[in-house]
């Protein structure tokens, strides 16, 4: 474009942004620009004149492309050269288990928080999306050149684990006095977890805390049963394949003085008032420029202008969660020194994201240090109708059943099919087929199939040679060529899905890998082919193989050589 405003064939004129995308129909080009388009106005010419002045003007030695065509009304078509894919299957080959990592990230330290379930129960399906989503967002930023550290957030402090307690000390007197004689705490934890960890309780000390103040019995029940739930979480957790850096207690915020010190901190930024005994974070003041709604009406002619204002600290003096969530926080992105903090959230929690990144401009940082990213609810189907209850136990399906019944490998790639703002539709039926209507055996059988061709082949005394040792421009048929490219977007398929947020992009890049892969083996055949054309193939079978390899092993699937 500057050789065109140099020569006078275009005004000067600031450029305006414009797209380079990939066409649905690659015939008509690898990829399409609409600079022209966009330019129409600046340049005070027609988009097509503008196409080819710069197609006229572009010089495409040393670059990947072959031409430029214009089209359309002025779209730019550009079109790889045969060299282009040559180098694909070659750095493939030569990258090995590397193929598909970059440097986009530049090494900045990215801390993801991911599932997070509270202690006081068994995780639930969200959970299970959730710890896909997570674990696979990490490993695609990993690749794409970040520094990644996965942590679980433990909530083993406030009013959930005063419940716990309340709920522990209730299921354990009533042991030993009886349900009727002691009543159950109305907003308690109802779930069978709580009766078996009491029953666990008072088997190992009998009746030697009935008569204990309340207070000492309720210490003791939550120091034996919370160690246990936390260890449950880490064992689910592990048998689901992910494994974090990081479980951080909410309790050491507490006790390390943190909560308070960035309570102090808001307090000299002007950030918190008090009223009715209570600090208050002016929540109103700094989360509508997240996005926070406008309260709506409280009553007749009464507007309101904002998000309501949060307590940090009540009235008897005990901090808030959301105190302990900004201090949590803040220790990520100054404490530990990380860029950038990414939560993994349930989408019922949308309305708190403005308070949090908002608090996070007002304790002095940045809410663009902090992105949350939200997921939609998964719904189980069996014989086409929706499943609540677990085979095995007979009560709602947690984490645990779900892994109990379905194989790992279908549940990572089941859930990780969508982008996290889909809902998810989980059919366990097709979880456990072995064929290729289950999506994740379809990908598992593409690399198993190649691995079929290595061994048939190396039976006969035939092996790949170093890629560049193959004449690769002997890749010349539509379904190569169209493998090839699609090996190609990897790297670049990566550091979207890191950008985006949005793991699901790998997934469906494996499925479409394997689509493409089964499509080359029906067009082209490897063996008893001439040994030059052979060679090539092979090559590009091994740069399929290693693609799907990789792929697969960012999901954490299983990649089997036979099937």
């Amino acid at each position: 474009m500057g050789a065109a405003v140099a020569a006078g064939e275009l005004p000067e004129a600031p450029t305006p942004a414009f797209k380079i995308e990939i066409p649905g129909d690659v015939r008509n080009g690898d990829f399409a620009c609409n600079a022209a388009m966009v330019g129409a106005r600046a340049f005070r010419l027609p988009p097509r004149r503008i196409a080819e002045i710069l197609t006229a003007r572009a010089d495409c030695a040393g670059t990947p492309f072959e031409r430029l065509e214009v089209a359309g009304p002025g779209f730019i078509n550009f079109f790889l050269s045969h060299r282009y894919f040559e180098d694909v299957v070659l750095a493939a080959n030569q990258q090995g288990a590397d193929w598909g990592r970059t440097e986009f990230g530049e090494g900045k330290r990215v801390n993801v928080e991911f599932v997070s379930a509270n202690p006081t129960g068994p995780m639930h399906l969200g959970n299970a999306r959730g710890g896909a989503l997570g674990d696979c967002l990490a490993a695609a930023l990993e690749w794409a050149g970040y520094q990644v550290t996965r942590e679980f957030y433990v909530n083993d402090a406030g009013n959930q684990i005063e419940k716990f307690g309340d709920s522990l000390s209730a299921r354990y007197l009533q042991i030993f006095k009886g349900e009727e004689a002691v009543p159950f705490p109305e907003n308690g934890y109802q779930g069978e977890d709580i009766r078996q960890r009491a029953r666990e309780f008072a088997d190992l000390h009998g009746d030697a805390f009935v008569d204990s103040p309340a207070q000492e019995r309720k210490k003791a029940l939550v120091d034996y049963a919370l160690p246990l739930n936390i260890q449950a979480m880490k064992d689910a957790m592990e048998k689901y394949r992910i494994h974090y850096d990081v479980w951080f207690l909410e309790s050491q915020l507490h006790e390390s003085g943190a909560v308070q010190e960035v309570l102090d901190k808001l307090s000299a930024l002007g950030a918190t008032y008090e009223k009715d005994g209570a600090i208050w974070y002016k929540a109103g003041e700094y989360s509508l420029k997240w996005g926070a709604n406008k309260r709506p009406k409280a009553g007749e002619g009464e507007a309101q202008d904002g998000p309501k204002d949060e307590v940090l600290v009540r009235a008897n003096g005990i901090p808030t969660y959301f105190a302990a969530d900004i201090a949590y926080h803040y220790n990520k992105l100054v404490t530990r020194g990380f860029d950038l903090s990414i939560d993994v959230w349930g989408a019922d929690h949308a309305g708190h994201v403005p308070r949090m990144k908002g608090s996070m401009d007002a304790v002095g940082l940045s809410g663009s240090r902090l992105d949350v990213v939200l997921m939609q609810l998964v719904k189980l189907v069996r014989d086409g109708q929706e499943v609540r209850m677990s085979k095995r136990t007979g009560k709602a399906v947690s984490l645990v059943d779900l892994l109990d019944e379905v194989p790992i490998d279908s549940a990572r790639f089941f859930f990780n099919q969508r982008e996290p703002g889909a809902q998810v539709l989980f059919d366990m039926d097709l979880a456990v087929k072995q064929d290729s209507d289950n999506p994740v055996y379809y990908v598992q059988y593409a690399h198993a199939r190649i691995c079929s061709i290595l061994r048939a082949l190396a039976a006969e005394g035939v092996t790949p040679r170093p890629a560049a040792q193959a004449d690769l421009s002997l890749l010349t048929d539509p379904a190569e060529i169209e493998l090839v490219r699609h090996i190609g977007y990897f790297p670049e398929e990566i550091v979207t899905a890191a950008k985006n947020y949005d793991p699901a992009r790998i997934t469906r890049y494996v499925t479409d890998l394997a689509t493409l892969f089964h499509k080359f083996y029906t067009a082209c055949h490897v063996k008893g082919e001439a040994d030059a054309l052979q060679q090539a193939r092979l090559a590009l079978c091994t740069a399929a193989k290693t693609t799907i390899a990789n792929g697969l092993a960012m999901l954490k699937i299983t990649v089997p050589e036979k099937m």
